[in-house]
């Protein structure tokens, strides 16, 4: 029977289709990970934290209420004795007092630090919002790493798949051929062992293609062992350029917004350091009721109540030279963090010029790997013609059967690459699409 490679590939992918228990695409893929992935989760309740922390009141700005009692009680034996001589004993005297009110205080100045400190408390908002962007790029990145990884070992399974039944097709003619005494015993023995490699590779590849499939299930935080496909292809954005991508970077970059920041918290650390050679003034308030009863003593109970209110201000005159070096300290943190984000965006351009060679370089690879598997591919076919007439060895037939799943896997492998090349780019570029 004439053997196509065209059919039987067509025939293949139809048969994977209808294995397929459920195709997942990219697009769901990263929505359900934006949804059920824990690190996502943990970043997303961190950043509520820090959300939370901006107010007036943790940034000391409002006064302070409090509402005290004082309950105290004694039973002790008496005795007093008077100037005139007269003594007057009591035994199990009771005693008690009792002081219970309301009290305000409030700094009401205090260097400008407190309006320092709140705008600290916004700042570390931000940084919360720029380290939950970082974590979703980073967790999205993962799993379209891993989708497409899928993908090109679903290829690869294909193109195992083929060759088996090439394989097998092999091994047939061969046992026909020996039945009617025109081929030998060893070359049905070479078809076996052929056979059987083949088997053994696409054992191997099922086995990487599971493990994968449970690595993505993790990452979407759901069933370890719920079945599923993937996609088909991979397209690659082949219109990317460098000095767009460099600009979206300085703009959109998770980890250079990160050290902006945190040069944006350690000036304001600075000027709150510095409002301590302001004074602190603070007013106070209250309201307090204080009653106490005597068993022995010339009064035996008295009450009062009323409103106690005042001010109250300290200035640091001299504290051993530390207010010099706390500023000191501070302005070397500002000047640290200036390093930091030179140092960063040297390193994001030298990154993204590195990645976007190897971008160039994937792209040009998926044209030559495709243009390969097309002549294997042409080569696999004539050459099969040729083994079923007999007029080439089973050597040079297995020579063109290695070259096709060779180029097949290559092909597959560097559409890959190609894919991971441009989700990098845009990883670093703070512009993954999700």
């Amino acid at each position: 029977m004439k053997y196509n490679i065209f059919t039987l590939a067509a025939l293949i992918a139809c048969i994977f289709s209808a294995k397929a228990q459920n195709i997942l695409t990219i697009e769901d893929a990263v929505k359900i990970a934006l949804e059920n992935n824990y690190d996502i989760k943990i970043s997303a309740n961190e950043l509520k934290v820090d959300q939370a922390n901006v107010t007036i009141g943790n940034a000391r700005m409002l006064p302070r209420v409090t509402a005290t009692v004082v309950d105290n009680n004694g039973i002790q034996y008496s005795s007093q004795t008077r100037s005139d001589g007269t003594v007057n004993r009591l035994d199990n005297a009771t005693n008690n007092s009792l002081n219970y009110g309301v009290g305000l205080g409030w700094t009401i100045f205090d260097g400008f630090g407190m309006f320092a400190r709140y705008d600290q408390l916004k700042e570390i908002e931000k940084l919360g919002k720029t380290e939950y962007q970082l974590m979703v790029l980073t967790k999205v990145g993962e799993v379209m790493t891993t989708y497409y990884d899928l993908v090109q070992q679903q290829q690869q399974l294909k193109a195992y798949d083929t060759t088996l039944v090439i394989s097998r097709q092999r091994l047939e003619l061969a046992q026909n051929r020996f039945s009617i005494g025109k081929a030998s015993k060893l070359e049905v023995l070479n078809a076996q062992v052929d056979l059987n490699t083949d088997e053994t590779n696409m054992l191997r590849q099922k086995e990487l293609y599971a493990n994968t499939k449970t690595q993505l299930n993790e990452l979407l935080a759901r069933e370890i062992s719920l079945d599923f496909s993937v996609s088909e292809f991979t397209t690659v954005d082949d219109k990317m350029q460098l000095a767009e991508l460099t600009s979206l970077a300085e703009k959109q970059n998770p980890e250079l917004q990160t050290q902006l920041i945190n040069k944006r918290i350690s000036e304001l650390n600075l000027k709150n350091v510095k409002s301590t050679r302001y004074p602190t003034i603070g007013v106070s308030s209250g309201y307090n009721i204080i009653e106490s009863q005597s068993s022995l003593g010339f009064t035996s109970q008295t009450y009062s109540r009323g409103w106690t209110y005042g001010f109250n201000a300290t200035l640091n005159l001299f504290d051993g030279m530390n207010q010099n070096r706390q500023e000191k300290v501070a302005k070397l943190q500002v000047e640290n963090f200036d390093y930091q984000i030179q140092k960063q965006t040297q390193s994001l351009k030298s990154q993204l010029t590195t990645a976007y060679q190897t971008y160039l370089t994937n792209l040009e690879l998926t044209k030559l790997e495709a243009k390969n598997e097309d002549i294997a591919e042409q080569n696999l076919q004539i050459t099969l013609d040729k083994f079923r007439i007999g007029t080439i060895t089973t050597l040079e037939f297995r020579t063109a059967q290695l070259n096709y799943i060779n180029a097949k896997v290559r092909n597959s492998n560097a559409q890959f690459q190609a894919k991971l090349s441009e989700v990098a780019l845009k990883q670093l570029a703070g512009n993954l699409s999700f």
